[in-house]
């Protein structure tokens, strides 16, 4: 029987990784992986939303995407009342403030990475291979490198998915900065299945790339964020748990 990490990992993008047509609102491709323990994640997390689905649906069933409540829609038109989102969104990102978890992000800025390369890799793949490095430096401090951690992340489609286990293989067999091999399994699920690591993955990638577009706009959910980083032993953050490419 493998000996499983104390860890879980959750991993959801915002933007998409295209590069024919780069939209100039949002320029930018982020993948958000989530690190939690999972002692706190089901002692703490999941009854958390679940109450907070309770409190504001009346069932928890309803899935968090940001997009959704961000615009109002799907099962987040009840949000149109200005009083009852800001009610939402406090009582939201409180969840994510209390909730203990370790942030990694990659920032691919299309345009600049376009016009780098020739024939530039999928800002998927590229982002994936920067986070999972990271992932494995965190999990090394933590003294979970040995043993198997598994990374959820959202089915997008037959092909997209089989390109992505593909690209996941390589870099965990060898296939990034230091040719570790990377005791990581891959875990594909549907957007349906209601998981609360995926959510919360969900919430925070969007804050992050709004950040990094619009540094000095206020952006109240990146605030909460800033803690989260996963940072070196000085603290810093950039390079470590907020990897930005290429290098602005």
């Amino acid at each position: 029987m493998p000996h499983f990490s104390d860890y879980i990992v959750y991993v959801d993008e915002s933007g998409d990784h295209g590069l024919k047509t780069i939209d100039p609102n949002y320029p930018v491709f982020v993948l958000a992986f989530c690190i939690f323990r999972k002692s706190d994640y089901i002692g703490q997390l999941v009854p958390a939303l679940q109450k907070f689905k309770f409190e504001h649906f009346g069932h928890d069933q309803a899935i968090l995407h940001e997009t959704d409540i961000r615009k109002d829609r799907k099962d987040f038109t009840f949000l149109k009342t200005p009083e009852r989102k800001a009610d939402f969104l406090n009582a939201l990102t409180q969840i994510v403030a209390d909730t203990p978890f370790t942030l990694i992000c990659s920032v691919i800025h299309k345009e600049p990475y376009r016009k780098r390369y020739a024939n530039p890799d999928n800002p998927y793949h590229v982002a994936l291979g920067f986070g999972l490095e990271r992932v494995f430096y965190f999990l090394r401090s933590q003294g979970a490198a040995e043993q198997q951690t598994h990374i959820i992340v959202e089915r997008r489609g037959k092909q997209e998915d089989a390109e992505l286990e593909l690209e996941f293989r390589r870099i965990c067999d060898g296939g990034n900065y230091h040719g570790h091999k990377l005791p990581f399994e891959v875990v594909f699920t549907d957007k349906k299945s209601n998981s609360a690591g995926l959510q919360m993955a969900d919430l925070v990638a969007r804050p992050v790339g709004i950040k990094m577009l619009r540094p000095e706009q206020e952006n109240r959910a990146f605030d909460v964020l800033e803690e989260k980083f996963y940072t070196n032993g000085s603290g810093k953050r950039e390079g470590w748990g907020l990897k930005c490419f290429p290098g602005l």
